[in-house]
């Protein structure tokens, strides 16, 4: 059935318009404040952060020394359980070949298929989870949902904080006619350690994911400008949408259950300031990125990066990226000082800065700000005021 939100896009066929984060832009309130009186604080149960920062588990850019060190500035490091890192003893030698591979240009995808064709080490798993444990920051490590029943004990024991469950595309319970399904509503439940799952693409979805009980629902299919989802599998989700969808279900959950709280993690090609600050406008509590890190000296990638689909053993859905050169340390990167004007240094310093210019002093409050889209007066009313998703968007007076 058509509403105003779809377009008909041939007889009887309709489609809802989606918009990206490039399209959507944040409005200056009647107020500004001084940079020292924002905080872009964020907690997720027990656990705070000084920056809404979870990283991409992919092994371009997090290692044990990195998540450390994500940890230390103050966001959330997740190791990838399937990685690198816990299928080789020292994979310092598979990081050169991947970097000598690339040259001036990606290293092949066929490549990271052979080097990740090694089998999961669980010993590896807990060595390095006790790594990043012993430097005193909140330990995160990710699995795949298809190996989440075969890998999560091992993790779980190593003695995580938080997991992650994450792929392209999660659904609350996965239908299949080979063999016992994972159930997250089920396995959550067993579960003393908070879990993040994702990714989600809607509404519906994301409703149904905060049913299971999740502390955090990763919204986006992970889609970077290397990615080749859309072309491989026709996937592809406008991100400014789907954070706002999963927002009005976030509202209508905490509605449900009388005040659980389940935080939104945007996720998809967030690759600078600006766009962290338009997906936590959107209404995420956090943003998930991985390339932008690359830029870091302290990048175990060297510059190069891929994500974990790039080396599916069958289907491999994202491309690899030519090395760039350091544009910093990694504390450079995340909270300045920015030495180019690109938007890609002092990420988190550039937000403290976008929420004073606008008036607000936290995250939650930043969440109210107005948004416009670009190119005329939207449908529905005057600019600012279009729903770029499943809802209205708050005003300041709400």
């Amino acid at each position: 059935m058509p509403t105003r939100d779809t377009v008909e896009i041939g007889l009887n066929r309709f489609a809802r318009r989606g918009y990206d984060l490039d399209e959507v832009s944040i409005v200056p309130s009647r107020r500004t404040r001084d940079m020292d009186d924002v905080s872009t604080a964020w907690q997720i149960d027990a656990f705070r952060f000084d920056i809404p920062l979870v990283t991409s588990p992919s092994d371009a850019v997090v290692s044990p020394a990195t998540a450390i060190a994500v940890g230390q500035a103050g966001g959330l490091g997740v190791l990838n359980a399937e990685g690198l890192w816990t299928r080789y003893d020292d994979p310092a030698p598979v990081y050169r070949r991947l970097r000598d591979a690339a040259g001036d240009g990606p290293p092949p995808v066929a490549l990271l298929q052979e080097v990740y064709a090694r089998p999961v080490d669980p010993d590896l798993i807990t060595a390095r989870v006790k790594e990043i444990r012993d430097a005193g920051v909140i330990t995160a490590v990710r699995v795949s949902p298809q190996h989440t029943v075969q890998l999560a004990p091992t993790v779980l024991t190593a003695g995580v904080d938080l997991l992650v469950i994450q792929g392209t595309i999660v659904s609350a319970e996965h239908v299949t006619t080979h063999g016992e399904a994972l159930n997250l509503k089920d396995f959550i439940a067993d579960l003393d350690v908070p879990v993040i799952v994702g990714g989600a693409a809607n509404y519906q979805t994301a409703l149904h994911l905060m049913r299971t009980g999740a502390a955090g629902v990763i919204v986006g299919v992970g889609a970077d400008t290397f990615s080749t989802t859309d072309t491989v599998m026709g996937i592809r989700v406008p991100l400014a949408s789907a954070i706002a969808d999963a927002a009005a279900a976030r509202r209508d959950y905490l509605d449900e259950t009388g005040g659980r709280y389940v935080h939104v993690i945007a996720n998809g090609r967030i690759e600078t300031s600006g766009s962290i600050a338009r997906a936590l406008a959107c209404g995420a509590d956090a943003v998930q990125i991985g390339e932008p890190l690359r830029a870091a000296a302290e990048a175990p990638g060297g510059g190069i990066w891929w994500d974990s689909v790039a080396a599916h053993p069958r289907l491999p859905r994202g491309g690899t990226s030519a090395p760039v050169a350091p544009a910093g340390s990694l504390h450079d990167v995340l909270l300045g000082e920015a030495r180019s004007a690109d938007g890609r240094t002092n990420l988190f310093g550039a937000l403290r800065r976008t929420m004073a210019k606008t008036g607000y002093r936290d995250l939650k409050e930043f969440q109210r700000v107005d948004l416009v889209i670009g190119g005329g007066t939207p449908r529905g009313g005057a600019p600012g005021q279009q729903s770029i998703g499943g809802y209205e968007p708050a005003t300041q007076d709400d």
